[in-house]
């Protein structure tokens, strides 16, 4: 079975074509906030086209826009060619990449989670969360640590406050979803914004302009 993956919840952009365990085609590039324009003409030169049995999109948490072009995206192919579409985390993407390229016990994944905060997960080698994902101020993430080694786009943060402190700085990749266990790339394809959103619902007024 061929797997499209689609990752667009941070500054990165990146797709990939798996198959048995294979990455067959890929593509990453870092583009801040450009995932819409991005996106689709990256799967597009992807072998084939990118067609695929089966859809596998990060659902955050991570940006807003981005996560949602991602799942937009996602469906709309996966209703395009008749196929299941499911959702996996970035965290869990990170730490995944991180544990097979790093001798380590267990890793923190630290993304930029907007507004000076950072997502923050801790996971063990085998991928097992330690504990929930969370959005933190830097000082309260750096607590969160215990000591393991800080990894992600939001390392930045806790070094500014212990230039010492053991960090990988990393970005998700699409083609390190193979490295995902199976019960965490069969997520519901639904937003993990991870934090509530910015824009707030306008307040109630009666009829006379008056807050209800």
């Amino acid at each position: 079975m061929r797997t499209l993956v689609i990752e667009t919840a941070t500054a990165a952009c990146s797709v990939a074509l798996i198959e048995d365990g294979r990455v067959i085609d890929h593509a990453h590039d870092v583009v801040g906030r450009g995932h819409a324009e991005k996106l689709v003409p990256m799967i597009a030169a992807l072998d084939g086209g990118g067609r695929a049995d089966r859809i596998l999109v990060d659902c955050g948490p991570g940006s807003f826009t981005g996560i949602r072009v991602g799942l937009a995206a996602a469906r709309g192919l996966a209703f395009g060619w008749q196929v299941p579409v499911a959702g996996f985390q970035s965290l869990a993407l990170v730490a995944a990449a991180a544990l097979a390229a790093h001798d380590l016990a267990e890793v923190c994944v630290v993304l930029e989670g907007g507004h000076g905060e950072v997502f923050v997960q801790p996971f063990a080698a085998d991928l097992t969360p330690l504990a929930p994902a969370a959005s933190r101020k830097s000082d309260a993430a750096l607590a969160d640590l215990g000591g393991r080694t800080a990894v992600g786009n939001g390392v930045h943060r806790l070094t500014a406050l212990a230039p010492d402190l053991p960090v990988i700085e990393a970005l998700p990749d699409a083609a390190e979803a193979h490295r995902l266990p199976p019960a965490q790339a069969d997520l519901p394809p639904r937003p993990i914004y991870g934090r509530a959103p910015d824009a707030k619902p306008p307040t109630p007024r009666t009829a006379l302009g008056v807050a209800a």
